[in-house]
């Protein structure tokens, strides 16, 4: 085995074995036999084959062992459903040494060359889930098919490093650069998307794809055709068209700035002159090139913060810190929704889509119930024209959304959700009014952003059955929910809303009823700080940039035209009269409600935002100007003291939650890793609260 040692603390290794047997080619036309290399680390597929020094040492075994025999190709396949999912992460966190890096990077190339430079032909199997190195052992084989089930990836850049197997070299000579951008670049950026079996083949990522259901036989019977010179795979040479490559990097590099707000990001940065060079290297120069890039990005922080944040995403999806008992949650088979605006048409229709029970929608007059429910029917008929649903499924779904103008429909309901407008004495009103209406066990949910849930319920029969259920808008896309309880709301409510957010697919939190939860108390503070400098006489675009350096995907004005105006001047009143004057009321922002300006920003012709003229006009005009850094710092101390407050309060129980809520609510970028850790790195967390929010780091948190 080459001399890799595991790094201290790390977690032991899962080792994946890697097992050789001999398929008889004769029934599929072919002289000879296959060695087929099944890779299996003998666990479930919730645990997919991960590639760690010792799983490198048996495939490496394995791949001698299909050398040395009478086999005249080589095949390599997954365990059911998984093939990959790439290098094992988990020790790199603990990596303390360059050489390490260095040295597990080029045992990878070492192995998995060996599988492009046979003599014998070789093959990839990718019978399920394949990301990272998972899809680079495949690239380096001569010839690649797919199960039309399974997704892959190349997921590098969004976790703050590079394609270091191959990917980055391969994958551009392979299918050329602009494909590669596409795959290594704006994939990775998009949320890491994965690419479908059908979308690989037609990028030329994979050869052939077939259903599962006899997905290993097709794929010998092509590997035979292969081998019997009946079936040819031609290539394509893509290095001559020099404008093809300097087209395909700066469409990476537009991806990257818009992604980043123009910060410089350094693993995108270093995949786009990984992927420029694979034109002239050789495969060599190449793979020595990913290996170097590689090691000094795993020394960096922003791979050990993007990994903490996965992790934590990861281990939060499944497990909702100080959740009750699921056993507590009470049966949904009936869903009400109070507003049939924009914000619970959406709702309705992600509730309708998941939960897959009757929803009602009320509102205050029929025209406006009949547009709700009119939008839902429509998104569903869209969900059916893109193929996402068929046609039956899409009208049963219709058919479960209906609305009215009466309230006594929403009698036999397990769950209401209330988005009407942002006024307490509404939504108290409101809730009343249901108390009539409903059965003692039903659930009463509030999506508001920053109202107290606890005074909602003050006066009704049954104040434990109400509890926040807070989304973020675009509803379907936002991945977070904030389940607020009150000082009455009890287990059986609280289990059946997590209940109802698991089958939602949203990751939560459980947080107490204080004003603007998390994501909109911190962000609101953040901004805040934003337009008081600007107030105070920074210059509108000085204040707007000064955050940009950290990579969020837009600047605080940016991000205020989104949110709108009402909306913010709104959350900086209830906060600034249920938290105190650090919650200032812009000036600013009060006269852009006044005068109808919805926004900062103005498209020109060509689509670029400009400086809107009218809202500049609005400006406080005050005369102690900051500078870029100034604001930068101010922000971020703000969000310090915001936090440790918040945490001594006892809004959430953990730093950790506060980290997922900037994530998934806010945008926080993932290379910066959670809010709270950039904090502690950058000093500000000693510096304002005289500790830190993670006092033993989050490099050595576990996955």
């Amino acid at each position: 085995m080459a001399d890799i040692t595991t790094p201290v603390g790390a977690p032991e290794e899962v080792v994946t074995k890697a097992l050789v047997r001999e398929i008889d080619l004769a029934a599929f036309g072919a002289q000879g036999t296959l060695a087929l290399i099944t890779i299996d680390n003998g666990l479930d597929h919730t645990r997919p084959n991960t590639l760690g020094p010792k799983s490198l040492q048996e495939l490496d075994n394995a791949i001698t062992a299909a050398e040395n025999s009478s086999a005249v190709a080589i095949a390599i396949t997954g365990k059911p459903f998984i093939f990959a999912a790439g290098a094992d992460l988990s020790g790199l966190p603990f990596v303390t040494e360059k050489s390490q890096s260095l040295a597990i990077g080029k045992f990878g190339h070492d192995v998995f060359k060996r599988l492009g430079r046979s003599k014998k032909a070789t093959f990839a199997f990718i019978n399920g889930l394949a990301l990272g190195g998972g899809l680079e052992v495949g690239l380096h084989c001569n010839y690649r098919t797919m199960a039309s089930t399974a997704l892959t990836a190349l997921p590098e850049c969004f976790l703050g490093i590079v394609p270091g197997w191959g990917g980055a070299t391969i994958l551009p000579k392979l299918i050329g650069p602009e494909r590669a951008v596409q795959v290594i670049i704006l994939n990775a950026l998009n949320n890491n998307t994965m690419m479908k079996a059908k979308e690989a083949q037609g990028l030329g990522v994979v050869d052939a794809v077939y259903e599962p259901a006899d997905f290993l036989e097709r794929s010998v019977a092509f590997a035979a055709r292969i081998i019997s010179g009946k079936e040819q795979i031609d290539r394509q040479d893509y290095t001559a068209d020099v404008a093809a490559w300097d087209k395909a990097i700066a469409t990476g590099k537009a991806a990257i700035a818009k992604k980043y707000g123009g910060a410089d990001i350094e693993a995108p940065r270093r995949a786009l002159e990984l992927i420029y060079a694979a034109r002239t290297n050789t495969l060599d120069q190449g793979f020595d090139a990913e290996d170097e890039i590689l090691a000094n990005l795993v020394m960096g922080n922003p791979l050990r913060s993007s990994l903490y944040a996965f992790n934590l995403i990861q281990k939060k999806r499944k497990k909702v810190e100080g959740a009750p008992k699921p056993a507590l949650a009470r049966k949904v088979t009936k869903v009400g929704v109070v507003g049939a605006g924009l914000m619970a048409s959406q709702l309705a229709l992600l509730i309708v889509r998941n939960l897959k029970v009757p929803v009602v929608m009320t509102d205050l007059d029929q025209a406006r119930v009949d547009k709700g429910v009119a939008w839902v029917h429509a998104e569903i008929a869209k969900l059916v024209e893109k193929k996402r649903l068929n046609e039956e499924a899409g009208r049963r779904l219709s058919l479960l959304v209906t609305g009215s103008v009466d309230q006594s429909v929403f009698a036999g309901a397990d769950f209401i959700i209330e988005a009407v407008f942002e006024e307490l004495s509404i939504k108290q009103k409101l809730f009343k009014d249901l108390e009539a209406i409903i059965a003692p066990e039903c659930v009463l949910a509030t999506n508001t952003s920053s109202l107290s849930v606890e005074k909602m319920g003050e006066g009704l029969q049954h104040p434990e059955r109400v509890v926040g259920f807070h989304f973020f808008n675009p509803v379907a896309v936002m991945p977070l929910l904030e389940v607020a309880r009150t000082s009455k709301t009890d287990d059986a409510t609280t289990a059946t809303a997590i209940n109802v957010g698991k089958e939602l697919k949203k990751t939560m939190i459980i947080c107490k009823d204080a004003p603007g939860f998390v994501v909109n108390r911190l962000l609101t503070r953040f901004m805040g700080e934003v337009t008081d400098a600007m107030d105070e006489g920074t210059p509108a675009d000085v204040a707007d940039n000064a955050l940009r350096p950290l990579g969020f995907p837009m600047s605080p004005f940016e991000l205020f035209g989104l949110v709108g105006p009402g909306v913010a001047l709104h959350v900086s009143k209830t906060l600034n009269a249920n938290l105190g004057p650090r919650y200032r009321v812009s000036p600013t922002v009060q006269r852009l409600v006044d005068k109808g300006v919805k926004t900062f920003y103005t498209k020109d012709e060509s689509g670029k935002l400009i400086p809107n003229p009218e809202a500049l006009a609005l400006v406080e005009k005050g005369t102690k100007a900051s500078t870029g850094e100034g604001v930068k710092l101010r922000a971020l101390k703000a969000l310090a003291e915001e936090a440790r407050m918040m945490l001594d309060e006892g809004v959430v129980a953990t730093a950790a939650e506060i980290d997922l809520c900037m994530l998934m609510g806010a945008g926080w970028p993932m290379h910066l890793g959670g809010i709270l850790p950039y904090l502690d790195r950058e000093g500000i967390s000693e510096v304002v609260c005289g500790q830190r929010f993670h006092p033993h780091g989050v490099a050595s948190l576990p996955a």
